[in-house]
């Protein structure tokens, strides 16, 4: 159907009508939807422009059609409640698919970022704008373009302050850790990390042989300042692993004053942090101060993942560090990442 751009918000319109309609009606078995004059009557509209609204929900097969009857909406099916399965992995792979669910592991079991988000656009824009060619620079550690970027987002003051040099990106997040892991020498030490922490970083852990002491979380979404301290003064601890404002998959909130405790106990004893920020995106605040703030950035490193935020199209992962330099673009060299320059163009473009 050819239509003019206002027509193309009423057709839109009338689309969101019925899906609304058909919402409000619940688990209803048949739910007789308007007429095409009735509808176009009631909102004041084209008959062809309720047409096609329906006809999209045809194809959705959200609406079916009964020759001179009209239109029909298709019963609704409610996943299984939460716990109601004797499996507990089925109860996950279910829930995950509800309406309105937004899963934050990292090992997903479902896809729910839609595929047409504003990244995509931009790249579409920035392949009009940059002719391909048959070989680009080669940035092993990352486009320079998104390097920047970063490196002024993760800036806060005249101290805590990065340059392009001190980040590095890679194909996905477990890329970044085992370098991590193999960069710091953490085989066969001791490694401090909040519980429940994600399990993907415990499987990298436990691969490289490394003696994980997890510390658990109280209730209140913090962590027992006298427990930790005794770790620090017992065992050889070489890392500590930390959420930056988030700990997940708890998904709870540290406050503030707790933050700077641990900044301060962790100063005292001059432990090396690995700061996990792959979920600070998801803190509606925004303007929560971050555990780094409160850290000496000399004994430092963070990491982090495009993907929570801006979904399936940006799997890269990345860590900044001021330290190991050349051992770090060794190691990203090594491995050499293929990395759509564009599609990082477009995420610093999105940023």
């Amino acid at each position: 159907m050819k239509t003019t751009g206002k027509d193309h918000f009423v057709y839109q319109a009338v689309y969101r009508y019925l899906t609304l309609l058909i919402s409000e009606a619940g688990r209803s078995a048949t739910l007789r939807l308007p007429s095409l004059r009735q509808l176009a009557d009631r909102l004041n509209v084209s008959i062809s422009t309720v047409q096609y609204a329906y006809s999209l929900l045809e194809k959705e097969g959200r609406v079916y059609s009964i020759a001179k009857s009209g239109y029909y909406a298709q019963a609704s099916i409610t996943p299984e409640s939460p716990g109601s399965g004797s499996d507990l992995l089925e109860t996950v792979y279910v829930n995950a698919r509800r309406p309105g669910m937004c899963v934050l592991s990292a090992d997903d079991p479902a896809s729910l970022q839609p595929l047409d988000s504003p990244l995509l656009m931009l790249e579409r824009e920035l392949l009009r704008q940059y002719p391909r060619q048959p070989q680009w620079q080669v940035q092993p550690c990352g486009e320079l373009e998104l390097r920047t970027v970063l490196a002024a987002r993760y800036t806060s003051s005249t101290v805590h302050c990065w340059q392009a040099d001190d980040v590095y990106i890679g194909a996905d997040l477990r890329g970044v850790l085992e370098i991590l892991i193999a960069v710091l020498g953490l085989r066969r030490t001791t490694v401090v990390i909040e519980s429940p922490c994600d399990w993907v970083i415990l499987r990298l852990l436990e691969a490289a042989e490394v003696h994980v002491i997890e510390l658990p979380m109280l209730a209140e979404g913090v962590i027992d300042l006298q427990q930790l301290e005794s770790l620090l003064n017992s065992e050889p601890v070489r890392l500590v692993i930390l959420s930056s404002v988030l700990s997940m998959p708890r998904g709870s909130l540290m406050p503030d004053v707790h933050r700077r405790a641990i900044a301060r106990l962790l100063g005292e004893h001059g432990s090396w942090v690995l700061e996990n920020d792959c979920y600070s995106e998801l803190d509606d605040s925004g303007d929560t101060p971050r555990l780094r703030d409160y850290l000496d950035p000399d004994r430092l490193l963070v990491f982090s993942s495009f993907e929570k935020f801006i979904g399936a199209e940006a799997p890269y992962g990345f860590v900044l560090s001021r330290h190991w330099r050349s051992e770090l673009q060794r190691h990203f060299l090594l491995r050499a990442f293929r990395l759509s320059p564009i599609r990082q163009k477009a995420i610093a473009r999105l940023l």
